[in-house]
């Protein structure tokens, strides 16, 4: 099961991300279900995540580029709260 999550991560993600990239598109979807019981999963119930995000700051970089981007704007909740989080990240018209 996926579902769009708005528990206390999925909203620190939605805050950091809005700040530093200002999306025209953002869709942080909380995976966690999928991965209960196996490593990485604390119990919380929020530690497993796929963000989709577009944003205008992502135009001309890579997809290396742009993880880092969407990594540096998390910054310490990649290493105390998130176990793993997919990234689909595009600039406006991209397909």
């Amino acid at each position: 099961m996926t579902d769009t999550s708005t528990g206390p991560v999925a909203a620190e993600i939605t805050a950091r991300l809005t700040a530093a990239l200002a999306p025209s598109k953002l869709n942080v979807i909380n995976d966690s279900a999928k991965h209960r019981g196996h490593m990485g999963d604390d119990g919380s119930g929020e530690s497993h995540f796929t963000v989709v995000i577009e944003s205008d700051a992502f135009a001309g970089k890579s997809r290396l580029d742009r993880q880092r981007l969407v990594n540096r704007a998390l910054g310490d909740l990649m290493a105390e709260k998130v176990h793993a989080m997919a990234i689909r990240a595009s600039a406006p018209g991209e397909a």
